[in-house]
């Protein structure tokens, strides 16, 4: 089958969306001793974005009995009466200094303790959906169930974490090549695969960027879009990096909404850029202010209207159009508004790791921090960056 000529400018009113993957536990652990729990998974992340940008979108996610975040969620899970809620341990190196990368992101070892069960096909609505995302993180999403996505979504974005990671017995990350992953034969009717720069070694980009649109992200240097012979680098926004998990979903989260929201591939991966920033700054889900969710929804349809563009496919959508500098100078300027206040701890300092606390601390006094370009976090086999 040739590619799919779907993804970009077809989107109409109401513009409803099907989001699949699990919700998850995420425990932070230093020096054998758990500092943090939170709510985790890629569907929780993009559930602020979609938040923040007002997109209508289904999830169908699952969870155990014991998921302690029900009262936090407007999107609610299957429960599953058999398996318990797949939970994350992320394990902090004993210095940030000694770990950090050459990004400034500070080196875990992630494993997987509990697994919920899979989505299934059977699982999914049989109604239609503009757009659909597949963002896996514990390998809940079988090949039937994308297949199923494809079948019923207009649109389907993929993060490459749902396709390519396995767990050995002990429940430690690793990546598979993509070509043995059981998902290669789907890619040709998949619109756009994200996937940061460790994932896309699991690939071969040349090959996969015939089949559909491509996007690596890459911590301080932003992300570059690959389509067909199309290569583009799309900047970064600064952020003081605290915690990368969620990042890389909050980058797939904001480059959809922005193409829902009838940007350019271009103009939507700055969005993502700039969720993922945001990501970065908290210990689980980022908590945007609203006068700033106000300040980017602005600058999105002040942008908009600058550019019109043909409602069928076409590869001006791919191209960056004139104004696309000025777009992020001013979402940067959104992120630099006086009113804006500093991220706000949702946890107490003493349950964060130590080489945590100096760079919230840091927060409250800008003239002193120092500032990371990220917009994703690495996902190496063992040494993990947690991206869901």
């Amino acid at each position: 089958m040739g590619r799919s000529q779907k993804g970009v400018g077809e989107f109409a009113p109401p513009r409803r969306g099907l989001l699949v993957g699990n919700y998850c536990h995420d425990v932070l652990i230093r020096d054998r001793e758990v500092v943090a729990e939170t709510l985790g998974g890629a569907a929780s992340f993009i559930s602020v974005v979609h938040a923040s940008l007002s997109i209508q979108c289904e999830y169908v996610s699952k969870v155990g009995s014991d998921f302690a975040y029900f009262d936090s969620l407007d999107h609610k899970p299957i429960v599953s009466s058999s398996a318990p809620t797949t939970l994350f341990r992320a394990q902090f190196g004993r210095s940030s200094s000694d770990h950090d990368d050459e990004n400034g992101r500070s080196d875990r070892i992630l494993k997987r303790a509990h697994a919920c069960e899979s989505i299934r096909a059977s699982d999914l609505p049989e109604d239609r959906f503009d757009f659909g995302l597949a963002v896996g993180v514990g390998g809940e999403i079988l090949p039937e169930t994308l297949q199923k996505m494809l079948d019923i979504c207009a649109v389907v974005f993929a993060d490459i974490q749902a396709l390519i990671r396995s767990f050995d017995s002990c429940g430690t990350v690793s990546l598979t090549e993509l070509k043995e992953s059981g998902f290669y034969h789907l890619l040709p009717r998949l619109s756009f695969l994200k996937a940061s720069t460790e994932e896309a070694l699991k690939m071969d980009v040349d090959e996969v960027r015939r089949m559909c649109c491509v996007v690596v992200t890459n911590g301080k240097e932003g992300c570059t879009v690959y389509n067909k012979d199309l290569e583009m680098k799309i900047a970064p926004f600064l952020a003081v990096q605290v915690d990368p998990t969620g990042a890389g979903d909050s980058f797939l989260g904001g480059f959809a909404a922005g193409l829902v929201q009838g940007l350019s591939v271009p103009d939507a991966a700055l969005l993502g850029n700039l969720f993922g920033s945001l990501a970065v700054q908290y210990v689980g889900l980022p908590d945007i202010d609203s006068s700033l969710v106000q300040r980017i929804n602005n600058e999105v349809q002040r942008r908009k209207s600058e550019c019109s563009f043909i409602h069928n496919v076409n590869e001006s959508k791919f191209a960056k159009q004139p104004g696309h500098e000025q777009f992020h100078l001013s979402l940067c300027a959104a992120l630099r508004h006086p009113d804006r206040s500093p991220p706000q701890l949702s946890n107490d300092l003493r349950s964060i790791p130590r080489d945590l606390k100096s760079q919230y601390q840091e927060l409250e006094a800008p003239s002193l921090h120092t500032h990371h370009l990220i917009n994703d976090a690495a996902i190496p086999a063992v040494k993990d960056h947690t991206t869901h």
